[in-house]
């Protein structure tokens, strides 16, 4: 576990979810960690751009050898973009979550959402306790 990735430019939701900010946009993917619980990752479902996503409730899927996972918005906002590559090479989720597996991208509404979200020593500590 220890030598999962955990960038500290990024935010990170309990449902392990993580949240990249950039003005009021917001790139959004699964962490290292819940790649590594999923394994292999060989489908994603993911909404189309313009989707109004509520901060809380599910966006998305990704489905491995071993499960499939629902993926929950951290954040109020509508989908800006959609990682189209991930459709072909969903597989990048595991090889790179952070960077070129990244989920969608969101302007977000409610600024105040991220509030909430763990930082990386944070995420870290409460990975170690699970």
């Amino acid at each position: 576990m220890a030598d999962l990735k955990t960038p500290s430019d990024v935010k990170y939701a309990r449902t392990d979810e993580w949240l990249r900010l950039d003005g009021d946009i917001a790139t959004l993917g699964i962490s290292d960690y819940a790649q590594d619980q999923l394994n292999d990752v060989v489908y994603v479902e993911l909404p189309d751009v313009g989707t109004e996503l509520t901060k809380g409730t599910s966006f998305g899927v990704v489905e491995s050898v071993k499960a499939a996972s629902d993926v929950y918005s951290p954040v109020t906002g509508t989908i800006t973009d959609v990682n189209t590559a991930l459709h072909d090479q969903p597989e990048l989720i595991n090889s790179d979550p952070y960077g070129r597996g990244w989920l969608v991208k969101v302007k977000v509404a409610i600024p105040a959402d991220t509030d909430d979200l763990m930082d990386s020593s944070v995420y870290l500590a409460y990975n170690q306790n699970r």
